[in-house]
């Protein structure tokens, strides 16, 4: 079907072989709407734009997970390949400031020091989101003058103010907090202060959701096919998602059946058990990832992402078999840091979605999700009586505090005394009357 939106942006896309001829007008489609979206949300940076944009798109029930995928590698093409020629933008601030460009130039330090310090892209624009708002909040909210200079007392206030005007959640005042903290550390040089008599956002003690061993198995029996093996190895091996999804060849060990996790949380590596009941399937899967692999070599790519600088220092590992992702994505996307078009691990959002669909067949009222198996893989195994210091070291748990919680999910599931109602024989006595 031919379309006359983006006329040129279809023939680019047509002439590099970017997307399937058959998706070319779906591409100009998606890219199209966003310039419209971007300009009602230019306060913000592209890169959150862009998020922004996927996230409103998956607020409508009627587009599909592959249509948000699709949406966000058109947003991506049509900005770095096409539109500016593979640089991004400058970003400008509309603000009520008497100096905008000071704040554009901040947010560009800030980005820059999160790289050089190897945060995740994700924490990246979580952090860059937070210190927008923040500067939102001083400049119309209190209304200051940024050449005044910022302290500790608008740090103090902001937190206070999420916490008792927009009733966050102990977690996004968190993020906020831990944001605040690298913007003035790092970038302003400027340490804070008794940030102590911040208001904090309560947050009580939650014990995690989980399954029994039937409600997993019921709930395998709802899932096939690739997503059936990542939720079995997240559950069999206690991985967290984005764990899983960054997986390299390399990083499964199947003579020792052992799985290597690298750069988890806290930036430290671990290793954790890989379950003997998935290592052929996984093999199967690994000779298909293999066979895409040499594909998109074929065709000029091939190329996967390289953490840190190791890119730079072996420039012709990215091509490598064992570098590759275990679980890759089906499309070829655009890494929105460099802007080079690779094959990126499998989306999370698919990932959640699966889980999701297989809980809703499975009939299993909990409101669960895809971390739960993990929460279900350390209590199983406290179940079965292994040392809650071999869990820590394999949830790779800084503290044996956060193990500990799972003790108390023990005690709920198999540790309930009997109530003091079903020694009252109520039922036989009613019976006699009748």
């Amino acid at each position: 079907m031919k379309s006359n939106v983006l006329p040129e942006f279809q023939e680019f896309l047509g002439s590099k072989s970017l997307v399937n001829e058959k998706y070319i007008t779906f591409y100009a489609h998606w890219a199209s709407n966003f310039p419209a979206f971007s300009k009602s949300n230019d306060n913000f940076s592209h890169e959150v734009q862009v998020r922004k944009f996927t996230d409103y798109l998956k607020s409508n029930d009627n587009i599909a997970d592959r249509q948000i995928r699709q949406a966000d590698n058109a947003i991506q093409l049509y900005v770095h390949h096409f539109r500016d020629n593979g640089e991004l933008a400058p970003h400008t601030f509309q603000q009520q400031t008497s100096d905008p460009a000071a704040i554009s130039e901040i947010l560009e330090d800030m980005r820059q020091a999160l790289r050089i310090k190897h945060y995740a892209y994700r924490t990246e624009l979580s952090y860059l989101e937070c210190v927008e708002k923040f500067f939102n909040y001083t400049m119309r909210v209190k209304k200051k003058d940024l050449k005044a200079g910022l302290n500790s007392d608008d740090v103090r206030e902001y937190l206070s103010y999420l916490a008792l005007t927009r009733n966050v959640a102990a977690s996004t005042q968190n993020l906020a907090f831990n944001a605040l903290i690298f913007l003035f550390r790092h970038v302003l040089k400027i340490e804070l202060r008794d940030l102590n008599k911040t208001v904090r956002a309560k947050r009580g003690q939650r014990l995690p959701v989980v399954f029994t061993v039937d409600e997993v198995k019921e709930l395998f029996k709802h899932i096939k096919g690739i997503n059936l093996l990542i939720l079995k190895l997240i559950y069999g091996s206690g991985l967290r998602l984005m764990e899983l999804a960054r997986l390299r060849v390399k990083d499964i060990d199947f003579g020792s059946k052992l799985i290597i996790v690298r750069n988890a949380k806290g930036d430290k590596d671990r290793s954790t058990v890989l379950p003997e009941s998935v290592k052929k399937e996984l093999k199967l899967h690994l000779e298909k990832v293999k066979e895409l692999h040499m594909e998109d070599l074929a065709a000029g790519h091939g190329a996967v992402y390289m953490p840190h600088a190791l890119g730079r220092k072996y420039p012709n590992a990215a091509k490598d078999w064992h570098w590759q992702y275990v679980f890759p994505s089906s499309n070829l996307s655009v890494d929105p840091r460099s802007g080079k078009i690779r094959r990126h691990h499998k989306s999370e959002s698919s990932i959640q979605n699966a889980m999701k669909n297989a809980l809703r067949k499975s009939g299993i009222p909990k409101h669960a999700s895809v971390h739960t198996l993990r929460h279900s893989f350390a209590t199983h195994l406290l179940m079965a009586g292994v040392n809650i210091r071999e869990i820590q070291q394999l949830l790779g748990h800084k503290n044996l505090e956060t193990t500990m919680i799972y003790l108390h999910v023990i005690r709920e599931l198999s540790g309930a005394p009997e109530s003091p109602l079903d020694s009252l024989d109520i039922d036989s006595e009613n019976e006699d009357e009748q």
